[in-house]
């Protein structure tokens, strides 16, 4: 019995993992719960050296020293004061404006905010509840079908999982060991691609079911003509410079992922300013709840530190790699693997517990693979954006539902009693959008190159046209080591030359004749005495 559980602990400890999850202790502690337990089993039972949890103050330390980590923070502030500053608002109001001659103009505004909002707040429940709290009212008030609006609005939050700065793809970068520049570059082409996929259903929403989707009537299009375009370009300008102010100089290499967030964190205290928002209690708040989230995410991270210490030392990260190395396919036997393993457990994990659980255990095999991890990780990302949108744990669904209207009101401007969203229509709404993520991942699955152009201005090196020319010291002018200093002042020796001193006969210059031991070498005239 003992030998049995000694040869299947590792899957026996992941298994137990997943039910204390789902009892619903939280992950944090549960992670270090089952870390400590077997742990402990394992030192009993001889598999493990018993100093073997002398190892944990080390990984704590090293991660507290971590400076990727620091980016979370500063993003997560930027997009707390960004979305207290009133930015959204401006953004929805203007471009709503500005599409509202169109049919599904106003699911268009929500799409490219969310984007923007994306690009500088990266913050899924910031998005979210901004666009529900300012558009699902407008949407709802001139006749949107509910489910459309609900979906559109759950679906373009979620861009702030994938379009830069994400902190998911921060957490990805960490756990991966790889860049989060890099990181960035692979997963802005197929952020933008998901953008124009939400577009493209609006539009044929449009000319399949047109009254879903209506124009704004005449009398709601209130900005026209020059009035519009300034203030398009008041709107825009601020925050696109903020984009370029973090992400810009991130991808041409002039500040780190740390120090662009830094930067974004004050370039949105100065947009708040200017939109007359910045105050003490504003700041308080953002303050707080950035400590609460980064406290979530360390305490998070140091429990998945606890586990993967027991988990190695069991050879579990051998039991993985054999699991899923041995699935047909290869690589592509792998991956599909690998993705359907991230879209179930979404059912139940967020994105942080999927990254800190799971991209451990695969990341190994996928490097083992020869699988680039730049690559694995944003499709793993795009993936994990159906965690926010599929029951029971859709938390961009339940973002929505906190602010969407529970009962019948009455409109403020047309005066109309307007019906309550049920859940029911947010997660019909949903749908949709769902297999729209789900296709995006089968194309970057099929089209590594929407994440691999990363490394298109990389130097490409040669193996074979490598050469190791040593020059030797003294073998001429274009030594670029300089001419060596000389023991005692003397001059440097040529070789095949005379000999600084006659203990110490000269070795002969190649193609020269080979001198006879037996003669006595004669010093030369400037040798010291």
């Amino acid at each position: 019995m003992f030998a049995i559980i000694a040869e299947n602990l590792a899957p026996i400890m992941f298994l137990s993992l997943i039910v204390v999850l789902l009892l619903g202790y939280p992950v944090a502690f549960a992670l270090a719960f089952v870390g400590f337990l077997f742990g402990f089993v394992g030192i009993e039972m001889g598999l493990l050296p018993i100093n073997l949890f002398g190892a944990i103050p080390d990984r704590i330390f090293g991660q507290m020293s971590n400076e990727t980590l620091l980016a979370i923070p500063f993003f997560t502030f930027m997009g707390l004061v960004l979305e207290r500053s009133g930015m959204a608002e401006e953004l929805l109001d203007t471009i709503g404006q500005l599409f509202g001659p169109v049919r599904g103009g106003l699911a268009f505004a929500v799409i490219f905010v969310g984007a923007i909002l994306a690009a500088t707040t990266g913050v899924v429940a910031a998005s979210v509840i901004s666009m529900g709290l300012i558009s699902l009212p407008i949407m709802l008030r001139y006749g949107y079908d509910r489910r459309v609006a609900a979906g559109t609005i759950a679906a373009s939050g979620t861009l702030a999982q994938i379009i830069p700065p994400s902190l998911v793809l921060i957490i990805l970068a960490d756990q991966l060991g790889r860049s989060v520049g890099d990181m960035y570059k692979g997963a802005l082409v197929p952020g933008l691609m998901l953008v124009a996929a939400y577009s493209a259903y609006i539009i044929v929403m449009s000319f399949i079911h047109p009254t879903r989707v209506p124009a704004l009537p005449a009398e709601a299009r209130t900005l026209r003509g020059w009035k519009l375009l300034q203030k398009v370009i008041t709107s825009l300008v601020p925050p696109l410079v903020l984009i370029f102010l973090v992400l810009g100089t991130i991808f041409i290499g002039l500040a780190t992922p740390t120090e662009g967030g830094a930067m974004g964190a004050v370039g949105s205290l100065a947009l708040a300013g200017l939109n007359r928002r910045l105050d003490m209690p504003m700041i308080t708040s953002a303050l707080y709840a950035t400590a609460k989230l980064s406290s979530f995410v360390i305490f998070i991270l140091l429990g998945a530190r606890v586990f993967s210490l027991t988990f190695y030392g069991v050879n579990g990260h051998i039991w993985v790699e054999h699991l899923m190395t041995s699935v047909p396919g290869g690589v592509i036997g792998f991956l599909i693997i690998a993705n359907l393993l991230v879209f179930f457990l979404a059912f139940f994990l967020d994105y942080f517990e999927l990254a800190f659980i799971i991209i451990p255990l695969l990341a190994p095999v996928a490097d083992a693979l020869g699988i680039d991890l730049i690559w694995f990780g944003v499709m793993l990302a795009i993936n994990m954006q159906t965690s926010f949108m599929h029951p029971p744990f859709g938390f961009s669904l339940f973002y929505l539902r906190s602010v969407a209207p529970s009962r019948a009101y009455k409109d403020r401007v047309t005066a109309a009693t307007i019906q309550p969203v049920t859940s029911g229509q947010i997660y019909w709404g949903a749908l949709p959008f769902l297999g729209i993520q789900l296709t995006m991942v089968g194309l970057v699955m099929v089209f590594p190159q929407l994440v691999t152009h990363y490394k298109s201005n990389a130097l490409a090196v040669d193996p074979a046209s490598i050469q190791l020319n040593v020059p030797m010291p003294g073998a001429g002018s274009t030594n670029p080591f300089g001419t060596p200093p000389q023991p005692f002042g003397a001059p440097a020796p040529s070789f095949g030359g005379q000999a600084p001193s006659p203990q110490a006969p000269s070795p002969p210059a190649f193609g020269s004749p080979t001198p006879s031991f037996g003669q006595p070498v004669k010093p030369p005239a400037n040798a010291p005495q």
